[in-house]
């Protein structure tokens, strides 16, 4: 039996103590409330017109209720977020579901994004290998922090697109170019920089403040603010059908992966969801295809792999799977029931995609291509297990009994107003 299986158990069927079990980094709460204002702050994307609470708002529990994101260019959160018009009409959708940010403070994280190309490691000389390579800036002092500064210069998220901005234009030259660029904008905002010098001992005047700061601020606002381990599951409080979908959760094999207190190992498996939208591609890729970690290690054992999520508030923030295949908990427990029957049986009006008339060529194009999704079908990991739809019933009612309590609103809350004066979504 995993070694993950036995507290488990113990947890289904007595009141666990999993807040005692989660370790989490520590965090300053003056840093927080800094991280907080800059977190729904568009001075931190290229054009000013998106910000990182856009895609993981309050309202929506830390995620954004779409399949696939619309970033810079489009207007609005959540389900009423549009694709943009005219000269803003975004050129390409956000190739992956925005994911939940519960817990993400906790120091179990090694790996963050769906393909793990951030990640705890010697490489570079560094301490993580991330796309930044040998030019991640020093000083950063955890992983959360590292990943806090890679949505900013994603063309598609934050950044914009060559030629509309400096910080898109440095981005394209190298990555690292842009983060100065967005430093100085934050720094020589005045209230800003008091806080900066008001918060951080080793900054003695605004201009002292480095890209370096401002994701040590971003970590703890995240890793303060959503800490959700309050739910019927860790009160024991849950009632017969989320009991009998707890077994169940382990009986039928889902804690092998779902593991822990916030129930994922960390790990990168292959279940064969539906593909579609542009896919994450790289520079010799013939299509729009996404092919998950391998992308990331270039080793064909990784095709098609995404990182476990936690299930953490899982029942609040759907759309499920790496790229929002599936809008309901049932539909994602019956796909990992029989991932190859799903995967031929599932249809585009499932993904929950913004209009954008201009970008539906390319929405389900993958699906013509026969060769692709046969690769995708022949990576399962997951053998077929069979579930009747009662027991499909009592494993969404334990999946719900994961759901926090007062965590779920955060700590602090989106802001009224932020410091650069810019509109807060």
């Amino acid at each position: 039996m995993s070694k993950h299986l036995v507290p488990l158990l113990l947890a289904i069927l007595a009141a666990p103590a999993a807040a005692e079990e989660v370790e989490f980094h520590p965090f300053d709460p003056a840093k927080a409330e800094i991280g907080r204002l800059l977190f729904y702050d568009p001075i931190l994307s290229g054009n000013r017109n998106i910000s990182c609470g856009t895609c993981h708002h309050h309202k929506t529990f830390s995620a954004d209720a779409l399949s696939l994101g619309i970033g810079e260019g489009g207007a609005g959160v959540g389900p009423e977020r549009t694709a943009g018009t005219g000269d803003d009409a975004i050129r390409k959708r956000v190739p992956r579901h925005a994911p939940a940010l519960w817990n993400v403070g906790a120091t179990e994280f090694e790996t963050f994004f769906h393909d793990g190309r951030v990640s705890v490691s010697p490489h570079y000389e560094v301490g993580y290998d991330t796309p930044a390579e040998e030019w991640l800036p020093e000083g950063l002092p955890n992983i959360l922090a590292v990943q806090a500064l890679f949505p900013m210069v994603a063309q598609f998220e934050m950044a914009g697109n060559p030629r509309e901005n400096e910080v898109a234009g440095a981005v394209h030259d190298r990555v690292d170019y842009a983060w100065p660029i967005l430093a100085k904008r934050v720094r020589t905002i005045p209230a800003y920089g008091e806080m900066f010098v008001r918060t951080f001992r080793e900054i003695e005047a605004p201009e002292d403040v480095q890209i370096v700061h401002i994701a040590v601020a971003l970590a703890d606002f995240m890793g303060s603010e959503w800490r959700s381990l309050d739910s019927p599951y860790d009160l024991g409080t849950m009632d017969a059908a989320a009991r009998r979908g707890g077994i169940l959760f382990r009986d039928k094999g889902c804690a092998t992966c779902h593991s822990g207190p916030l129930f994922t190992d960390h790990g990168f498996h292959a279940i064969g969801l539906p593909p579609f939208g542009p896919g994450r591609t790289r520079r010799f890729d013939p299509t729009a295809r996404d092919v998950g970690r391998m992308a990331e290690t270039d080793d064909l054992a990784d095709a098609y792999r995404f990182r476990t999520p936690s299930l953490r508030n899982v029942a609040l923030t759907a759309p499920y799977g790496h790229n929002g295949a599936y809008p309901t908990l049932e539909g994602i427990v019956r796909h990992h029931a029989d991932p190859a029957a799903a995967l031929a049986a599932w249809t585009p009006d499932l993904a929950k995609l913004p209009a954008a008339p201009w970008l539906e060529a390319v929405d389900f194009v993958i699906h013509q291509d026969a060769r692709e999704m046969a690769r995708v079908a022949a990576t399962i990991d997951l053998a077929p297990v069979p579930l009747s739809d009662a027991e499909v019933a009592d494993l969404v009612a334990f999946l719900g009994a994961l759901t926090g309590g007062a965590s779920r609103h955060g700590r602090l809350g989106r802001p009224d107003a932020v410091p650069s004066g810019l509109p807060v979504d």
